[in-house]
């Protein structure tokens, strides 16, 4: 059961965080993965077991390429990760920048896009196409107005997407995590999540990478061949409601401020 033997996958950033853990996981579940990321991770890959083929998410041209050399190797894919994202800095919408707003579009949403419809290309029927959506496609802080629309745009993508690929058996899910612990959740001017993530979590922490990477494994399975079209949600509880912690402390800074 949950096989993903022999199974041939593409995962688009996997020389870090959430994907280089995804690629290890099905590499070591027996599956032919093919690695893409921005940045030269040939080493990287060679250790692990699995090609690799450099690859802007945002170049059209580098998308096709990504999928095609995989399936002319292998044969036709069975899965598809669209995980490859990138975040900016805080900023507030008064002081928003275009250009950064079309970046993170190029990568993260465009990304997914071409991932998808390049993916479905290549992909025999019955597949499976994963995308990295986030928590904050149910909204977020403020100061990531960039940021939650490209994830939110995500979703809207990859509904479409089950509906235009159903007829081929094609499922097309997006997982939503909340923080997780790699080098994106440190980045330098999105402080504000990282330094309240655990106030604001049920859970009380980070989403770690292979918690993650599990999702994936799970919605790559045949056995999950009547799951498309959603939104996974893996945030340790926040969509559920407010840590009793955090309500306890609102209350008592409401209690303090009555009393004065």
């Amino acid at each position: 059961m949950f096989s993903v033997k022999d199974k041939v996958v593409v995962i688009t950033g996997g020389g870090s965080g959430l994907g280089l853990a995804t690629v290890k996981r099905f590499v070591e579940g027996g599956a032919k993965v093919t690695m893409g990321d921005f940045r030269d991770c040939s080493e990287l890959a060679r250790d692990l077991g699995c090609d690799f083929i450099q690859a802007d998410v945002s170049k059209e041209e580098d998308v096709e390429r990504l999928m095609k050399d995989t399936a002319d190797k292998y044969g036709p894919l069975d899965v598809v990760i669209n995980n490859a994202g990138i975040i900016m800095p805080e900023q507030l919408i008064e002081d928003a920048v275009v250009a950064d707003y079309e970046r993170l579009f190029l990568v993260n949403t465009i990304g997914a896009l071409l991932g998808i419809k390049y993916g479905a290309k290549y992909m025999r029927d019955g597949g499976s196409i994963a995308c990295t959506a986030s928590n904050s496609a149910n909204g977020d802080f403020a100061g990531y107005g960039s940021y939650i629309a490209s994830k939110i745009a995500i979703v809207g993508i990859v509904k479409a997407a089950a509906i235009e690929y159903a007829s081929r058996g094609i499922r097309v899910n997006c997982i939503c995590p909340n923080t997780i612990d790699t080098p994106m959740a440190y980045a330098d001017g999105c402080e504000t999540e990282l330094m309240v993530v655990g106030a604001i979590t049920p859970l009380g922490r980070m989403c770690y990478p292979d918690e993650a990477a599990a999702l994936f494994h799970f919605l790559a399975c045949d056995d999950c061949r009547y799951i498309t079209g959603e939104d996974i949600y893996i945030d340790g509880g926040v969509k559920a409601g407010h840590p009793i912690k955090a309500m306890d402390c609102i209350l008592k800074v409401m209690e303090e401020e009555a009393a004065r």
